[in-house]
């Protein structure tokens, strides 16, 4: 169980990151994929940046807190950030976004996260 543990936190973590790099630097197909599209040369550039870097920080304190301070301050840092991928979820919802989206890939994440928190405090 522990392997798993620990493969689940660095892959969540490192999708993390490529999700920060996608939206720095893809952030119209990035948008699109979260199910709220915007174009990054308009007014939403700027969100768009911000999801980014919020994301890439995530991944990045996600594996230092792994790494340097272990399984059960990883899985309480899992614990605490587990609420963006579900407000995520209702960002999606609130601003017509395909309902596919806002539970397939956000509220599914949310889950992920938590069972990755669950087995992280079982190690």
């Amino acid at each position: 169980m522990t392997v798993t543990a620990y493969t689940l936190a660095v892959v969540l973590n490192l999708f993390c990151l490529f999700l920060g790099y996608r939206f720095l630097f893809q952030p119209a197909s990035a948008a699109t994929g979260y199910g709220v599209p915007a174009r990054p040369d308009g007014d939403a550039g700027a969100y768009l940046s911000i999801k980014g870097l919020r994301d890439g920080t995530f991944g990045l304190v996600g594996l230092v807190l792994l790494f340097f301070a272990g399984a059960r301050a990883e899985a309480w840092f899992m614990l605490a950030v587990a609420i963006v991928p579900l407000f995520d979820t209702l960002i999606v919802l609130r601003h017509g976004g395909p309902k596919a989206t806002a539970f397939g890939i956000h509220f599914a994440t949310a889950v992920v996260v938590l069972i990755s928190a669950g087995l992280l405090f079982a190690v």
